[in-house]
């Protein structure tokens, strides 16, 4: 579990960092997908919230799914250098993945998601 203060509660803040964030995938197939938004957590520490579709699959594939990047996550958090609000979204491949290749694919995204974007990318 993460700690309360660490959490995303309402849907209209998972709303607000799914819209106003950074967004990135992990790798091809995606696995996952992160929203950051930087800056945008009221308290100092980082906030984050976990999005498992029933496209994932039945309940028990996405309680397990949820369950593994819930202590990823946990994991990320504490050693986190921004100061912002994360959802991290779960595509169907994460169901067949295993532990550490969730934990490459969310370091990866986490990568993408946090580093600076070129003056190309932003005039797309």
């Amino acid at each position: 579990m993460l700690p309360a203060a660490s959490r995303l509660r309402r849907g209209a803040e998972i709303t607000a960092v799914v819209r106003g964030g950074e967004r990135a995938a992990s790798s091809r197939p995606a696995l996952l997908v992160v929203h950051l938004l930087a800056g945008s957590s009221p308290a100092s520490v980082p906030r984050a919230a976990l999005v498992v579709s029933r496209a994932v699959g039945s309940a028990v594939t996405r309680n397990r799914v949820r369950r593994r990047l819930r202590h990823l996550l946990r994991e990320r958090l504490i050693s986190s250098p921004w100061n912002g609000d994360l959802v991290v979204r779960a595509m169907p491949g994460a169901a067949r993945a295993g532990y550490a290749e969730l934990g490459s694919s969310l370091d990866a995204a986490l990568e993408r998601a946090g580093r600076p974007r070129r003056a190309a990318e932003v005039s797309r």
